[in-house]
């Protein structure tokens, strides 16, 4: 039964966290679309897949913003932001994130800070 749940968990991961085939989150320094720099943290997080995963105030398949926010701090925001980019394991369980190349550094941070802005 345990070994039946962990396989449906994963599937579910793989399908929710993978690449959006239209993803509304433009790479900003591609230099042919156009730069929106008052884009919010908050809004890139919610055009993202990451609330397939993710939820402010619980856990999903991933932890809570709030849970992130208290075990990280400013000084953990370009580790962060790679981990978004790049994917990463064994932190929070033993369910990979899924990398997301498609997001740019500049707007993995910005995601980041809107993130680390939800302490309990």
């Amino acid at each position: 039964m345990k070994k039946l749940f962990l396989t449906g968990a994963v599937s579910l991961l793989i399908i929710s966290c993978s690449k959006k085939e239209n993803s509304e989150i433009q790479p900003s320094s591609d230099a042919s679309t156009p730069i929106a720099t008052n884009v919010s943290g908050q809004s890139l997080v919610e055009a993202s897949d990451c609330m397939a995963c993710h939820n402010a105030e619980e856990r999903l398949i991933g932890p809570s913003y709030k849970e992130i926010a208290a075990k990280y701090s400013e000084k953990d925001i370009e580790i962060l932001a790679s981990k978004i980019i790049e994917g990463g394991s064994g932190v929070w369980g033993s369910v990979p994130m899924q990398p997301h190349p498609q997001i740019s550094k500049e707007d993995a941070k910005k995601m980041v800070e809107y993130i680390l802005k939800q302490k309990k």
